[in-house]
């Protein structure tokens, strides 16, 4: 599989360690930066600050629930002012309220995943980040 540029915006130590797993386990190879915090996401994703040598990502992988800004605020960003280069967004959260299925449907999120919570569920998440991310390369 090509080499993929994730952005992982996740707060959660251990979200974090769980989802770079799962990634190494779909056999994705690829490069994963963490933003541990809306603000980070946004400056990185802008190459502000310590983020000024970032490598753009191919695909942001998002939260909803994070501190400073949260993921709707981050995928509104990413939706608006990066339309001239169009970055595709996982928003992947614990959230499964239609609220936020419907803000994410809104601003053109390009696949909403719950985490999952049962062990026989990570097959299922697995699979579904191998395909689309082999989809990015086709």
């Amino acid at each position: 599989m090509e080499k993929v540029n994730i952005l992982l915006v996740e707060d959660n130590e251990a979200d974090v360690l769980m989802t770079k797993l799962m990634l190494q386990q779909a056999g994705v190879e690829n490069g994963i930066s963490v933003a541990r915090d809306g603000v980070e996401a946004i400056e990185f994703l802008s190459k502000q600050n310590q983020f000024s040598n970032a490598i753009s990502p191919d695909l942001v992988i998002l939260d909803i629930n994070l501190p400073k800004k949260n993921g709707k605020e981050v995928l509104e960003f990413i939706k608006n002012k990066m339309q001239d280069s169009p970055i595709p967004v996982i928003m992947y959260t614990s959230s499964s309220l239609e609220i936020d299925q419907a803000f994410c449907r809104e601003h053109n999120v390009d696949l909403y995943l719950i985490k999952p919570t049962l062990i026989e569920d990570f097959d299922r998440v697995i699979n579904i980040f191998k395909d689309f991310i082999t989809s990015l390369s086709n």
